[in-house]
């Protein structure tokens, strides 16, 4: 569904992203981890059209985002790090826009149907500027799945969220992924990418360093020889020294 091969970003002679490879299919949630300024953020605004790559491609369904734009970004929906709601709008107008905007037939029944699936009908016609955080996050995930999208693309989607929020949320995105929808996803939160994950991506100053299943990852690293089966150890293990790396 997500196809990346060797993508590449350079802004003046600084590289942000060097020869990132992805490939994330149907059903499957795919996390992609890193500390601040590694590259995360670009890498997604290159996946998703926002900016052109330097050089390498991003598909999706078999577009590429830059050269059909239109074909692969009706197969995308995507809630960045910092989501833009119309706030004088009603919970219901926003998603009713956002369906027009997407030309998506039976709106008002889509509308409807995502408004029951995530608990927002009793405050659908509720401006959005008095919603709380974690129904604010829901409103994006009805709005980033109004056209039904095959790929969904979320930059940082816990940041906020109190512990039931997140939990809604970690159940969302696998309901979402047993449809058969792939997600990428970006996340600070390594304890939810372990619990939600079928296979994770590291980078590191714009490289990827380890990519695979959880297992995959223990498995190449010298954290297993501890007993270790945490993500959250091993990332930071392998951000100070990636020669933990063992050949498999």
């Amino acid at each position: 569904m997500l196809s990346v091969v060797n993508l590449k970003k350079t802004f003046g002679s600084f590289t942000a992203v060097e020869d990132i490879s992805i490939e994330v299919e149907p059903g499957e949630i795919f996390s992609f981890l890193g500390t601040n300024g590694a590259g995360k953020t670009t890498t997604i605004k290159m996946i998703t059209g926002c900016i052109k790559p330097t050089s390498g491609s991003a598909c999706i369904g078999g577009f590429d985002i830059n050269k059909n734009p239109l074909e692969a970004k009706k197969l995308l929906g995507v809630i960045p790090d910092r989501p833009t709601l119309y706030e004088k709008l009603s919970g219901r107008e926003f998603l009713n826009f956002i369906a027009s905007i997407h030309q998506v037939g039976s709106k008002q029944k889509r509308v409807n149907n995502l408004l029951e699936k995530y608990e927002l009908t009793d405050k659908a016609d509720t401006l959005i500027e008095n919603f709380s955080h974690g129904m604010k996050q829901r409103l994006m995930l009805c709005s980033a799945q109004i056209h039904s999208p095959t790929l969904l693309v979320i930059d940082e989607p816990t940041v906020g969220l109190d512990p039931m929020g997140t939990n809604h949320l970690k159940q969302a995105l696998k309901d979402l992924a047993n449809e058969g929808t792939a997600i990428f996803m970006s996340t600070h939160s390594l304890n939810f990418a372990q619990e939600i994950s079928d296979k994770v991506a590291i980078i590191k100053t714009g490289s990827i360093i380890a990519k695979g299943s959880l297992e995959e990852i223990f498995n190449k690293t010298e954290k297993l020889k501890n007993g270790t089966d945490s993500l959250e150890s091993t990332f930071l293990d392998l951000i100070k020294n990636d020669s933990l790396l063992t050949e498999s």
